[in-house]
C-alpha cells in the first residue's frame, strides 16, 4: 500500500487483509463443519446435483391450465360473483366470473401426473416419470418485478444475489474457461431486467453472464484477423500490471479486481465458447429432437440444447427466461402457443440428459413467478377470457438431480390457494441448494454488518421433493 495514502480506512482494511487475518479466517472456516454459526461458503449436504438448469416461464403460467386441473370450475364456469373487499390477491373489486380451463387434461406416467392436452411430449411416460410437480408454493407479491425478484433472489426489492450467483459462489466452477452462471432470454428480458441474475453484494464475478438471443450469443467472441492470441496476451499482461498497481493503492475497490478477472475469463472463453454455442455442429437427430427444425420450437429448443452443452462443459447454473405467459386475456390462444413452444424442447432436454447419464446430477427446475386466478372479468366475450395474477397458488416442476418423481402438495377445489404441503419461496430455495450439496444456513456472506443468505432468514427443506 502507498504510505502516502494510508488514511484511517486503508489502515483498518490493511489489518483485515494481513496474514494473521487470513489464518484466523481459515480457522473459522475449519470450525464451520462443527460450529452451528454460519461461516460462509460451506458445502455441507450430500450433493445430488452438480449443475442446475432453471426454466423460467416469465409472466406467470396458469397452474389451472397446465398441471393442476379443476373440475369444479366446469360447474362454476361464468357464474358471477362480486368482490366487496380484498378477497382475492391482485384482483379488483366488482363483478367477476369463474372461468373453466379451455383445455382437456390427461394423466401421464406411473404417477398419473395431470397435464394439459398440449403437452404432447412431456406426457411421454419416459419423461413424465422423471417429473416432480409441486403444487404447494406461495409467493408474497402479485406484481411481476417484485415476484420475479423474490423467485430469483429471495428478496422482493431486488439488489440481492440471484440463486445462480449463490450456487456458483458456493460450488465454484468446473471449467475455468466458461462462466459459472449463464442466462438466456427467449423473447425479451424479464421485468426487472438484469436484477434477476445480479451478483448483488457478492463479488462481481458471480453475476450471471447473459447470452444474446439473436445472432452470435456473445459479441466479439473471435478476435480480428490481424490480432493474434500472442498479441492479445501481451496486451492483457500490460493492462494487468497497471491494474495491479492501482489495486495495491486501493485494495477496497473490488470492482477493479472483478474487471481484471473478467478480462482473463474473456480471453479464455475465446478458446472454449465457440464449440459450445455452435449448435450446428450437433448431429441432425439431436437438432430435430429439440425441435430446431420447426419454427414454433426452434428458439426455445436452441437454448435448451445450448443449456445441455453448457452443463456438459462444467457450467454450474443455466437459466432460460421464456416470456409471454401473462395471459389476462385470450388464455386459450396464448397459453396454447407458449406450451407448444416449450413442450418438445423440455422433453428433449430431459431425454438427452438421461441418455448421456447426466440427468441424475443435473437439477431441472420449471417455474414462473406466480400462478393465476380461477376467475376474471369477462371482457370481449367468452373466447377472450384470461386470468389474473395469483400469489397463493402456482405450479412448478423438478426433474433429475436427486428429485423424487410424483405430485407434491395440492390446491383447493377451484385452484385459488395452496392447501396441502404449503411452502414459501425460501423453502424452495433451501431445497434447491440442498439438492446441490449446499446448506443455506452455512452458505453465507458477510455484508452490511451481518451474515446474509439466500433464504434471507432461514427456511425448511421440502422433504417430499427429495428422493
Amino acid at each position: 500500500m502507498n504510505p502516502f495514502q494510508l488514511n484511517r480506512r486503508n489502515f483498518l482494511y490493511g489489518l483485515g487483509s494481513s496474514l494473521g487475518s487470513v489464518a484466523f479466517s481459515r480457522l473459522l472456516a475449519d470450525q464451520a463443519d462443527t460450529d452451528s454459526r454460519p461461516g460462509g461458503r460451506q458445502k455441507k449436504d450430500a450433493a445430488k446435483a452438480k449443475a442446475c438448469i432453471m426454466l423460467f416461464m416469465e409472466g406467470g403460467p396458469s397452474h389451472i391450465d397446465t398441471f393442476d386441473p379443476k373440475p369444479k370450475l366446469e360447474q362454476l364456469h361464468l357464474n358471477k360473483f362480486t368482490i366487496e373487499g380484498p378477497r382475492f390477491s391482485g384482483m379488483s373489486r366488482g363483478n367477476r366470473f369463474y372461468v373453466k380451463s379451455p383445455f382437456k387434461f390427461r394423466q401421464s406416467g406411473q404417477n398419473e401426473i395431470a397435464m394439459c392436452e398440449h403437452f404432447q411430449h412431456l406426457s411421454d411416460p419416459a419423461v413424465a416419470d422423471e417429473l416432480c410437480v409441486f403444487r404447494g408454493c406461495q409467493v408474497d407479491s402479485v406484481n411481476h418485478p417484485t415476484a420475479l425478484y423474490q423467485m430469483n433472489t429471495g428478496n422482493r426489492l431486488g439488489g440481492d444475489p440471484a440463486i445462480g450467483s449463490w450456487v456458483t459462489y458456493g460450488l465454484g466452477s468446473e471449467n475455468q474457461n466458461l462462466p459459472g452462471y449463464v442466462v438466456m432470454t427467449e423473447l425479451a428480458a424479464p421485468q426487472g431486467g438484469s436484477g434477476n441474475w445480479s451478483n448483488g453484494f457478492l463479488p462481481a464475478n458471480f453475476q450471471g453472464t447473459l447470452l444474446r438471443s439473436k445472432g452470435s450469443p456473445i459479441l466479439d467472441l473471435n478476435p480480428p484477423d490481424w490480432k493474434s492470441r500472442h498479441h492479445q496476451r501481451a496486451n492483457l499482461d500490460v493492462l494487468n500490471q497497471l491494474n495491479q498497481e492501482s489495486l495495491k493503492n486501493h485494495p477496497q475497490h473490488r470492482d477493479l479486481l472483478a474487471r481484471m478477472e473478467n478480462y482473463e475469463l474473456a480471453f479464455r472463453m475465446q478458446m472454449e465458447v465457440p464449440g459450445v454455442v455452435n449448435i450446428e455442429e450437433e448431429p441432425e437427430h439431436i437438432q430435430s429432437l429439440y425441435g430446431l427444425d420447426n419454427k414454433e420450437t426452434s428458439s426455445f429448443g436452441r437454448q435448451c440444447l445450448m443449456a445441455r452443452k453448457l452443463v456438459e462443459k462444467g457450467v454450474r447454473f443455466v437459466q432460460i427466461f421464456s416470456g409471454g405467459w401473462d395471459s389476462h386475456d385470450f388464455i386459450e390462444r396464448a397459453h396454447k402457443k407458449r406450451i407448444q413452444s416449450i413442450d418438445k424442447p423440455i422433453a428433449a432436454l430431459i431425454k438427452d440428459l438421461k441418455a448421456r447419464g447426466m440427468l441424475d446430477d443435473t437439477l431441472i427446475v420449471w417455474t414462473g413467478e406466480f400462478g393465476r386466478t380461477p376467475d376474471n372479468t369477462v371482457r370481449g366475450g367468452e373466447t377472450a377470457i384470461g386470468r389474473d395474477h395469483n400469489n397463493k397458488a402456482m405450479n412448478m416442476f423438478f426433474a433429475g438431480g436427486g428429485v423424487k418423481p410424483g405430485i407434491v402438495g395440492a390446491t383447493d377445489e377451484i385452484g385459488q390457494s395452496a392447501v396441502e404441503n404449503v411452502h414459501p419461496v425460501r423453502d424452495v430455495h433451501v431445497t434447491m441448494l440442498h439438492l446441490m450439496g449446499l446448506n443455506d444456513n452455512k452458505l453465507t456472506y458477510f455484508h452490511g454488518g451481518r451474515f446474509k443468505q439466500l433464504s434471507q432468514f432461514g427456511g425448511n427443506l421440502i422433504d417430499e421433493i427429495i428422493a
